[in-house]
């Protein structure tokens, strides 16, 4: 078990919401979608209530600044079955990274191989106590863009399995290019946690509110015991 799973979760029963997608920036079309991901009926860009109206503030947070950028979605909502298929499919791309083939390596380089993706992914467990921060709705993935919607630098992509990924990877590079990198990533952080969201703390892209890892968060910061209001969500939920 990661540590954050070990937060109790007291579901609030609060609903999904569909993101505007016109108050907000989106990847079109959608990655995960567009790989095969089973969402069935269902939405990426599906959260909670009160992410939603907490997005919506992190994007006025980020409006009140003379850049003219604004949030992207990136991801939100994933039903387990997405979750599955979205592990599976980077164990493979990892593999073919290394020049392996995922079907014949032995048991030792496919637990190192899952080791590394579960550095970024988590497991899509079906247990009410450990669910993936994504299957609550309360998690979220995201960059910035600019006025024209082009994305703003940020170091690496989403989803990135490496440490490039961790969101103060270039804190003490030195030269221009990674501290510019690396004021990308803390204003993306300062709007978000502004808003009251907490960051994933191996990825520059991932916030959450009211989960377990939003409350472990929370814990680490404040040293009071902090409980998740959200857990696994189905859409009638």
């Amino acid at each position: 078990m990661k540590p954050y799973q070990h937060v109790l979760i007291a579901e609030c029963g609060e609903s999904l919401v569909p993101l505007s997608l016109t108050e907000f920036a989106v990847v079109t079309p959608h990655p995960y979608v567009e790989r095969g991901a089973p969402y069935g009926d269902r939405s990426p860009y599906w959260v909670r209530q009160s992410v939603a109206t907490a997005l919506t503030q992190a994007q006025l947070n980020l409006q009140a600044m003379p850049l003219g950028w604004r949030l992207q979605i990136f991801d939100a909502y994933r039903p387990l079955a997405v979750q599955q298929f979205m592990v599976d499919h980077t164990a493979q791309e990892l593999a073919q990274q290394q020049g392996l083939d995922l079907a014949k390596v032995s048991d030792l380089a496919r637990q190192a191989l899952m080791e590394a993706v579960y550095q970024f992914w988590a497991l899509p467990s079906a247990d009410p106590k450990t669910p993936p921060p994504h299957s609550t709705g309360a998690a979220i993935d995201l960059t910035l863009v600019d006025s024209d919607g082009q994305p703003i630098d940020m170091g690496s992509p989403i989803d990135e399995v490496s440490a490039r990924s961790h969101p103060d990877h270039f804190h003490n590079q030195s030269h221009a290019y990674s501290q510019q990198v690396h004021q990308h990533r803390r204003l993306l952080r300062q709007v978000m946690s502004e808003a009251g969201f907490e960051q994933h703390p191996n990825e520059w892209w991932h916030f959450s509110l009211g989960d377990q890892m939003w409350a472990w968060r929370r814990a680490q910061v404040t040293g009071q015991t902090a409980i998740a209001r959200y857990g696994n969500i189905t859409p009638a939920g």
